[in-house]
């Protein structure tokens, strides 16, 4: 990334995002050999509308080279396994996906490329771990934005690092600094992750320490002050945990200590060199209106561009 400071930088959780646009935008959207593009479409225009109302003067869509790495399914034998729909040996396991959006991922990442907008992924790690280490490098504001709560962890005011969180449908988004995170949940964004590690998460396959949900995890962490703090209590005969926690807790001593290295997003990911610049013309013009005709992708394609080319720094 850049090191000119006060560069706001927008960083998107691309599979997280075409997830929901995938089921955010009817299946009849469709290409004119029938094919749905439907994820492709509402990308597209998740993007446009956050360059129209965000301004960014970079812009990076983070990919999932591995949504399941290896080192995580070590510590967290459950970590995904729900959603493993094939395991492979010489490489990342493949993730169960809607079999109409499986042929729409390759076309999202042939119109990114062909518009210029970077697109990061390093093997072994999760799209999540990219934006955790270009937000840890980052010098200006940095925009997040996820359909994963996880990424909660990495909102720092000071830093003025958000998450844009998307609400409904494609476009209306959710800004979540720290005020947010301590009105709906009781905890800064270092919290959260602990947070999350305590109450478990089904959708990752985390299990959480029994008996210890969002709302006791929240207390405990007020009490105690992280994780670190709420194990020390363990051991602490006078500190105020109940019978009950301190018995759950104990017993969840195994999970506990590896659970932080699955839960907490990496922020040393050796990334490649690119360049995380708005582009504001496409890189492969003729390559790009061959993409928006084959796929029937002319206005959204056609919007994006007329945004790209009109977007000035954010002030």
């Amino acid at each position: 990334m850049t090191t000119r400071s006060l560069r706001k930088c927008l960083l998107l959780d691309t599979a997280s995002l075409y997830f929901r646009a995938y089921y955010g935008v009817p299946d009849s959207v469709r290409a004119p050999d029938g094919t749905p593009v439907n994820a492709v479409r509402g990308l597209l225009e998740f993007i446009t509308r956050l360059v129209q109302d965000h301004r960014p003067d970079e812009l990076v869509a983070c990919m999932d080279a591995d949504w399941r790495p290896h080192w995580r399914v070590e510590l967290i034998p459950s970590y995904k396994a729900h959603r493993v729909a094939v395991e492979t040996e010489a490489g990342p396991d493949e993730e169960e996906v809607p079999d109409t959006l499986s042929p729409q991922v390759p076309v999202i990442e042939d119109v990114l490329d062909a518009f210029g907008i970077a697109r990061v992924g390093v093997a072994g790690y999760e799209a999540d771990d990219v934006i955790g280490t270009l937000t840890a490098r980052a010098t200006g504001p940095v925009d997040i934005v996820t359909g994963d709560r996880d990424l909660y962890q990495l909102v720092d005011d000071a830093r003025g690092i958000r998450v844009l969180y998307p609400l409904k449908g494609v476009g209306m988004m959710q800004a979540t600094d720290e005020a947010v995170l301590r009105e709906k949940y009781g905890v800064d964004g270092p919290g959260y992750a602990d947070l999350a590690l305590l109450r478990g998460d089904p959708s990752d396959g985390l299990p959480g320490v029994p008996g210890i949900g969002e709302k006791t995890a929240a207390k405990l962490l007020a009490a105690y002050g992280d994780l670190a703090g709420i194990m020390a209590a363990v051991d602490d005969p006078a500190s105020g945990l109940t019978p009950s926690q301190r018995r759950r807790l104990d017993e969840s001593r195994p999970y506990v200590a590896v659970a932080p290295k699955v839960v907490r997003v990496a922020d040393d990911v050796p990334l490649p060199a690119f360049d995380p610049a708005l582009p504001r013309e496409p890189r492969d013009p003729a390559g790009l209106d061959e993409l928006a005709a084959r796929w029937g992708l002319g206005r959204a394609v056609g919007r994006l561009r007329a945004e790209l080319a009109s977007a000035s720094p954010h002030e």
